[in-house]
């Protein structure tokens, strides 16, 4: 665990360099990325500092025990075992900050909820989720927007599909994606019968224009007199411009800027606009796979959670979470299942550290 300690302070270093370089401050996305990941790693350098400087008093103490004086022997004992309880204590959380994180636990997300099996009962559900689930993004600050929305006969969704926008919103939300079942005394039920019914989640990481990433030797450029209107100068310079991305074969080219400077930009910002559409498509294309794979059938017994009415009960059968708090959790009061969901992860990649150490 030191030596990982160490390879990370010599990087936390040489991005505090960065950080100073002028290019690096010309470009804002690039000094934005470099800006989080100095503040990400600034905590566990100072955890590193406060945990060697424990270290060194451990030392100290056993140097204490090893004395020919009887107090300072006594004090040495004493201080050793405060010592040890705080070094396992910062251990844990050294390694918990060393865990590897998902690159797409900082992203906004696309969520899509789907009514089931069981019908009208089904879309009223899938509604009472989409209520649960803004009510949990009004609680941490989070800001949504409507994508689609098909509603159901009787109320609520048969789909409806939305953004949500906000601070690592992904790392909270990624374990929303399944099947919710209910069960429950519908609406539309007349004997007082208990329903079970289905709906589906399934949530995105969204891609992002800065996700494009367009290095150089990958170009090929090339200038061409603009034809059409525009007069002598338009004719006689090659001012228009073409930019050729070798990887993919997308072009783009601009003759729109009466110079060759201005449409250099032109063209640039179209062939980023055009990779990130290329893009955007094959990653909708690869969340589409997914979804299937996240969501299964949509059949009542494919389930990752179930909300039981009757008993005031959630059930999380992923990790045999039940709590008898339907009542709140469907107000949005979300956190502690996300919490528990979140800690079965890290603690399931802990043991996977622990191993390869």
């Amino acid at each position: 665990m030191i030596d990982k300690l160490k390879q990370i302070e010599i990087k936390f270093h040489q991005i505090e360099e960065q950080l100073t370089d002028p290019q690096v401050l010309a470009d804002m996305d690039r000094y934005a990325d470099l800006s989080k990941e100095y503040k990400d790693l600034k905590e566990l350098m100072d955890i590193y500092e406060e945990y060697s400087n424990v270290l060194d008093s451990k030392s100290v103490a056993e140097e204490m025990i090893n004395d020919s004086d009887i107090e300072l022997r006594e004090m040495g004992q004493e201080e050793l075992e405060s010592i040890t309880e705080k070094i396992e204590s910062m251990e844990e959380k050294i390694k918990m900050m060393l865990l590897p994180k998902d690159p797409e636990d900082t992203k906004d997300v696309i969520i899509e909820i789907r009514s089931g099996a069981g019908g009208d009962e089904a879309s009223i559900f899938a509604g009472d989720l989409y209520r649960m689930y803004s009510k949990y993004f009004e609680n941490r600050g989070w800001k949504q927007n409507i994508l689609f929305i098909n509603e159901g006969s009787a109320g609520g969704y048969n789909k409806i599909e939305f953004e949500v926008k906000g601070d690592a919103v992904y790392s909270y939300l990624k374990y929303e994606s399944g099947a919710h079942r209910v069960q429950r005394v519908p609406q539309t039920e007349s004997q007082g019968r208990v329903h079970t019914s289905a709906a589906t989640v399934v949530v995105m990481p969204k891609l992002e224009m800065k996700d494009v990433d367009i290095k150089k030797p990958d170009l090929k450029v090339d200038t061409f007199r603009s034809g059409g209107a525009g007069g002598q100068h338009v004719n006689k310079t090659e001012s228009g411009v073409r930019f050729t991305h070798l990887p993919t074969g997308i072009v783009a080219e601009s003759t729109d800027g009466r110079s060759q400077i201005k449409n250099r930009e032109i063209a640039i910002q179209r062939l980023y606009q055009k990779i990130y559409d290329a893009r955007k498509k094959a990653h909708e294309s690869s969340q589409a796979a997914k979804r299937k794979s996240l969501v299964g059938s949509g059949d009542r017994s494919d389930k990752i959670r179930t909300y039981n009415y009757p008993q005031n009960r959630v059930t999380d059968h992923r990790i045999n979470l039940t709590l008898y708090s339907l009542d709140k959790i469907i107000e949005g009061d979300l956190d502690e299942i996300i919490e528990s969901l979140r800690l079965y992860e890290n603690t399931e990649k802990m043991k996977e550290l622990d191993d390869n150490w």
